[in-house]
């Protein structure tokens, strides 16, 4: 918990929660840590009030539920989404939950998984039934940037075999993306500034890697796809990525952003001129519906994509706050997910 922006995050126990009357509370086996989760603690999302309790990408087992729930039991396993849906505005009527009229992101606008229990309402809606074969620290990865990249990747990218796909920044969502497109037959160019982070999209499926340490990259990617990117994510969430993203598509490509834009990026300038010379398209992805899991896990359950592989490093309750508070200096690659809540377990 932190009761303060930008300041010591402190590990202290707090009263269990209970569960709302269309909600649950989830007993939480394993949860991601997410820079999204960086971005709350520094007081970058409106929507965060303290003291709060931070982490959104969670899975566990289902302890209590509220009297009005009717598709959840005790003792089921699920994951969520990171943005739950409510299930009777005009957006989920239209099954588009990730975008919600009344959405509720745990984590941002109530407390989230770094707790052994978090509460989380609509649950009818939003629980996802996790596989038998699935254990928890893999499903901890899909809530937020692996489900995040499979719909920016397919719904909203729209790629398909032969398609090429340009990715701006590997990160987790970045190689969530490197890895989904590759798995759907894409030839994927794998874009970030960090020799580790492009070994590790090239043993993911990237065919090709560009290192932008020297220079914005724009060029290599045209050049390694013929032209231009029919396809290209900026994974990262910078004015210089997402410019470079739309640079770097062919005429009629398709920029689809998903690192999420702040402070002096909030308001970029990009080269509007591209979209009425070129015909290139702006699509947003945030998140992903939970009806919209089961696609996602039959390609897990079949072996095209194997979220565990991004799971460099499972860690404590301590341990995953420390790394948290170091995310503005991208430690690492790949997914740190805590699975270890302490004695109080």
């Amino acid at each position: 918990m932190f009761t303060a922006f930008g300041e010591e995050i402190q590990i202290i126990h707090v009263d269990d929660p209970a569960p709302p009357r269309d909600g649950i509370v989830l007993e939480v086996e394993a949860n991601g840590v997410c820079r999204s989760d960086w971005h709350a603690w520094m007081g970058h999302d409106g929507s965060v009030s303290l003291p709060h309790v931070p982490g959104h990408e969670m899975a566990g087992t289902v302890v209590a539920v509220g009297r009005d729930v009717r598709r959840v039991t005790v003792g089921d396993r699920i994951t969520a989404p990171f943005v739950l849906g409510c299930g009777a505005c005009r957006m989920c009527d239209a099954g588009d939950q990730h975008v919600c009229d009344r959405q509720y992101q745990p984590g941002f606008d109530g407390w989230g998984g770094f707790a052994r229990y978090v509460a989380l309402p609509y649950a009818d809606v939003n629980a996802v039934a996790l596989p038998d074969a699935m254990d928890f620290t893999t499903a901890a990865g899909l809530g937020c940037r692996f489900a995040t990249a499979f719909r920016a990747v397919v719904d909203q990218g729209g790629v398909s075999e032969g398609t090429t796909l340009a990715v701006w920044g590997c990160g987790g969502v970045g190689l969530s993306a490197v890895m989904i497109g590759a798995a759907l037959g894409a030839r994927v160019i794998a874009v970030d500034i960090d020799e580790r982070a492009l070994a590790m999209a090239a043993s993911v499926g990237a065919a090709h890697t560009v290192d932008t340490s020297n220079g914005d990259g724009v060029d290599a990617v045209r050049d390694l796809s013929a032209g231009g990117a029919d396809v290209s994510i900026d994974a990262l969430g910078s004015t210089t990525t997402a410019v470079a993203s739309i640079r770097s598509l062919r005429t009629r490509g398709r920029h689809v952003q998903v690192g999420l834009m702040i402070g002096d990026d909030a308001k970029p300038v990009i080269p509007m001129w591209r979209l009425h010379a070129t015909e290139v398209e702006f699509y947003g992805s945030h998140g992903m519906q939970a009806w919209r899991y089961p696609a996602m896990l039959d390609m897990v359950a079949d072996g095209r994509l194997d979220p565990a592989a991004l799971v460099t490093e499972t860690v404590d309750l301590d341990h995953g706050v420390r790394h948290l508070m170091a995310m503005d200096t991208f430690p690492g690659t790949g997914f740190v997910v805590i699975d270890d809540f302490g004695s109080g377990r």
